[in-house]
């Protein structure tokens, strides 16, 4: 029986480097220069050299060798059948504040895989615990250079790091950072903020040690616990409540200042959610620098301003166009505020916001991006849409028109009878969806 082959061609670009060679789909790369290939971490690494020697296994089972120079960091336009080439390393954690652990059965089986693999931080920009490496690992990701890596931090105490995973090999999570940024790895941090657990004095502690690494740490965010209904039998952690909300602010902007001293760079910063919770004022874009951690819900509402009110200096026109526009709990009342301005700048716009509640997950769960299709139909139904019914990517599977609850945009636009526009986080993005200027075009 032929065993299952590795590092399968899966596509070949037009045009590239390997059609030229007569790569073809079905095909396996087995070595780079003598070397084999086990990872997308080998094939990446070894294939940033000028003169390439490839050994290839086609797919009528022939060896053959391709030799061929290119400029070091060209891609021969490859892709493999599985993006890591060797599939996704598994979590080896039971972190008491997993949100996966929190999900009804009967979903889509991806998603109660939980990966925990830093090929994924370096490649899509995923958070790892980094308590699944070995030395070999990490001194094989030194040699490679991969930077930077998204690091789940959450407490620097060995031993409340520890309690916080539930895994014993958790506690040297310092030792582990320091090295790599001995190693000139750059790293982002994430913190998971628990009430009685991880906050006020180990919040501390854990800023100040991360600080201490070095200007290796390029930024660190602190985000919420998200708690859905789904707890039963779980550790109990109290939700964020406002004052607590606010005083995690408060940690965050004393260290931003110490930060700002030491290295020029805030480093610190607390989620979006933190501010709304609070009813605190929101920083300007400016504060936020270059954004590090905006896919982390850091910074989304000021950026998604600045460009907003860029945009609609930029942008005349109108029409009577009547739209809506379903957003969850948290961005409710901002978005609100930015369709009443395009409202009055916009002679005859009509935009109806509606606040879509987590039946699904729970209402303490208030970001859009964790909104389900059912509920967006529910408390949709038989309500003024308009022409269209705005919503965010952010909902949306990568790259498919598929909601969490498999629910899709079709589905939606066939309940409500009602146009579905996905856009980005992008003022340009909202005003040309509200003014439909994608009709126009």
């Amino acid at each position: 029986m032929r065993l299952k082959r590795k590092n399968v061609i899966a596509r070949v670009q037009k045009g590239s480097i390997a059609e030229e060679l007569g790569l073809e789909a079905g095909d396996a790369i087995l070595k780079i220069n003598g070397t084999d290939v086990v990872d997308i971490l080998d094939y990446r690494f070894l294939m940033s050299d000028e003169e390439i020697v490839l050994t290839v296994e086609t797919k009528q089972g022939e060896i053959v060798e391709a030799e061929f120079e290119k400029e070091v960091y060209d891609d021969i336009g490859i892709e493999f059948e599985s993006g890591l080439i060797d599939g996704a390393k598994s979590c080896a954690n039971r972190c008491i504040f997993c949100f996966i652990d929190q999900m009804p059965k009967g979903m889509r089986e991806s998603l109660y895989f939980k990966d925990d693999d830093t090929r994924l931080s370096f490649f899509q920009g995923n958070y790892v615990t980094l308590t699944n490496l070995s030395r070999k690992d990490i001194d094989r990701l030194i040699k490679m250079r991969v930077s930077p890596i998204n690091v789940s931090v959450h407490a620097t105490n060995p031993a409340l790091r520890i309690k916080m995973l539930k895994n014993k090999n958790a506690g040297n999570i310092t030792e582990r950072m320091r090295l790599f940024a001995e190693n000139n790895i750059i790293m982002n941090a994430q913190i998971v903020l628990c009430p009685t657990f991880n906050d006020g004095d180990e919040l501390e502690r854990t800023f100040s040690d991360l600080l201490d690494i070095g200007e290796c740490i390029r930024s660190v965010s602190v985000v919420p616990i998200g708690k859905t209904k789904y707890r039963d039998g779980l550790c109990e952690i109290p939700s964020v409540s406002k004052s607590g909300a606010g005083e995690v602010i408060d940690c965050v902007e004393k260290w931003q200042k110490r930060a700002l001293k030491k290295t020029g760079s805030r480093i610190f910063y607390a989620s979006d959610e933190f501010y709304l919770k609070a009813e605190r004022e929101l920083p300007m874009a400016d504060e936020y620098e270059d954004f590090p951690q905006i896919e982390n819900g850091v910074g989304l509402i000021a950026d998604m301003e600045e460009s907003f009110y860029r945009a609609a200096e930029e942008t005349e026109g109108g029409g009577a166009h009547h739209v809506s526009i379903a957003t969850g709990a948290a961005a409710y009342k901002f978005i609100k505020s930015i369709a009443k301005f395009a409202e009055k700048k916009y002679n005859g716009l009509k935009v109806e916001v509606y606040e879509i509640k987590n039946n699904f997950f729970g209402e303490e769960i208030t970001v859009a991006g964790l909104l389900c299709g059912c509920d967006i139909i529910e408390q949709l139904k038989g309500r003024e849409l308009g022409e269209r019914l705005i919503i965010s990517k952010s909902m949306l599977r990568d790259n498919t028109n598929v909601l969490l609850d498999d629910v899709t945009t079709d589905d939606i636009e066939k309940a409500l009878e009602v146009e579905v526009f996905p856009i980005e986080n992008d003022g340009y993005e909202f005003i040309d969806a509200i003014l439909m200027k994608d009709r126009c075009n």
